[in-house]
């Protein structure tokens, strides 16, 4: 063993709809943010206060498009992974870092159809649902092992 450990475990809502990239070869990546929040209560002033943590969530393949098959902005997700820093260069050629979480692992938590943006459905009208024959149960768990399975 190594000693060393790189796990990431989070519950959170997702922040947007899952933007998806397809490359050469037929592979694919998804990214999408997602909040997680610490609520405690101010002894001073008695006030209740939430603070919001955003994480970069990368998903690849075929669990990308289970993702984005999947999740809405607004769904409560468990996601977890490892953490990968990026480094890159900005348009002044300033170094710049990136943290992301690389997905491993998630399960779906929203119940089907009930996403917390299940108030905006009266604007897209033309918006929809799946059915729930083909939606996966809210305890769906697919790991990246499970890329190569034939569904």
């Amino acid at each position: 063993m190594s000693g060393t450990l790189n796990k990431v475990m989070l519950i959170g809502h997702t922040g947007d709809d899952v933007k998806m990239h397809y490359f050469e070869g037929g592979n694919s990546l998804g990214r999408f943010p997602l909040a997680t929040n610490e609520t405690y209560t101010n002894k001073a002033t008695n006030e209740r206060v939430t603070n919001t943590e955003w994480h970069n969530i990368v998903v690849r393949n075929k669990a990308a498009e289970i993702c984005e098959k999947y999740l809405k902005k607004g769904d409560l997700v468990y996601i977890e992974g490892r953490l990968k820093t990026r480094k890159w260069q900005d348009d002044k050629g300033m170094d710049r870092y990136s943290t992301e979480v690389h997905c491993t692992d998630f399960t779906f938590l929203s119940p089907k159809g009930e996403s917390s943006n299940a108030a905006n459905s009266n604007a897209d009208q033309n918006t929809q649902k799946p059915q729930a024959s083909t939606a996966p149960q809210n305890n769906t768990s697919v790991s990246e092992e499970a890329d190569d399975l034939p569904f």
